[in-house]
């Protein structure tokens, strides 16, 4: 067992989560330990209690606690650092996989076209994911990339990532301060009407009506509880009343919102059973059991401060090419 360690944050390790720090630096530490030393105070930032989601700056100090050999791993150790992880087949198909979904590539950001059914950070039962798999995205980067913002598990599309501290520090500002403009597509079940709108409906998150088994992993529309959401949507094409092409654009970035608010409109999104139940699904057709929401394009102004816009576009996932094609709707617009 090792002392306290007192350990300064470097240059190129700030603004980012205490968690993903710990990754880097104790690797073998499981999650679980991490979250209850958190817990109990055991970890601090600057002397005070921290979270998973606290983002660090440079020079600020964090309190290791004393730590059981085998959880010690030190990525910044030699040993560590120069010993190749053990890539599974699966893995190293997954690898492949977002090496060839690369959209866009330049000294600041990277573009992916994230597959749906692949995490973008860990959790419960989530060994296989993104942020697991960064330092192999690394290209010709002499760091590793970084997350700026987040998809569902379910959710295909444009994912960004930042190819430098820097980049991750003007990207972060650039999401903060609400200057990216997301475009989403969605195949739901139904017809909204009107065919276009605004859907202001304030979302709360955990228990709700209904919500057996479902823990605080769903929002749910709340007027009086909830905070502000808000969605434009417009219709691009439909089968009749049986299903619908929207593009959605969310104007907040709540948990979940545009599955809920398509649920809340009465069309939810084809295949999201968490939100839709039986109703989000088309009886009689065999249509893939996939969520259908893409994150169709992402415009921004380049992190670099060049004055230029970076507008990142990504083809629509194959399972909702398919379900386009059985059900009639036009996915050229």
């Amino acid at each position: 067992m090792t002392g306290v360690e007192n350990r300064k944050i470097a240059d190129g390790e700030g603004d980012q989560r205490l968690d993903r720090w710990f990754k880097q630096h104790y690797p073998n530490l499981p999650f679980g330990k991490l979250a209850k030393l958190l817990r109990t105070g055991q970890i601090r930032v600057d002397g005070k209690r921290a979270k998973n989601s606290t983002r660090l700056e440079v020079g600020q100090i964090v309190r290791v606690p004393p730590l059981e050999a085998g959880d010690l791993g030190r990525g910044d150790a030699p040993t560590v650092r120069d010993t190749p992880r053990v890539i599974s087949k699966a893995d190293q198909r997954v690898i492949s996989d977002l090496q060839a979904a690369v959209l866009f590539k330049d000294d600041w950001v990277l573009a992916i076209n994230k597959p749906a059914g692949l995490a973008v950070q860990g959790g419960t039962k989530q060994d296989r994911h993104v942020d697991a798999l960064l330092d192999h995205l690394r290209f010709d980067a002499s760091e590793r990339p970084r997350l700026v913002h987040r998809l569902d598990k379910d959710t295909s599309g444009v994912l960004l990532l930042a190819r430098s501290a820097a980049a991750a520090r003007s990207l972060a500002a650039v999401f903060r301060g609400k200057d990216a403009e997301k475009t989403y597509w969605a195949i739901v079940v139904g017809l909204p009407r009107p065919n276009e709108g605004r859907i202001e409906a304030a979302l709360t998150k955990g228990a709700g009506p209904n919500a057996a088994g479902q823990g605080n992993e769903r929002v749910w529309i709340d007027p009086e509880e909830g905070q502000r959401a808000v969605t434009l949507y417009r219709t691009l094409d439909h089968a009749g009343k049986k299903a619908a092409l929207l593009e959605l654009q969310p104007i907040t970035g709540r948990t979940h919102q545009l599955r809920a608010h398509c649920a809340g409109l009465g069309t939810p999104i084809l295949g999201d059973g968490k939100y839709g139940g039986a109703d989000a699904y088309i009886e009689g057709m065999m249509l893939p059991r996939r969520m259908h929401l893409h994150a169709r394009d992402i415009s921004l102004p380049h992190p670099s401060g060049n004055g230029s816009l970076l507008r990142i576009h990504a083809p629509l996932s194959a399972h909702m090419v398919e379900s386009l094609g059985l059900l009639g709707l036009d996915g050229t617009s």
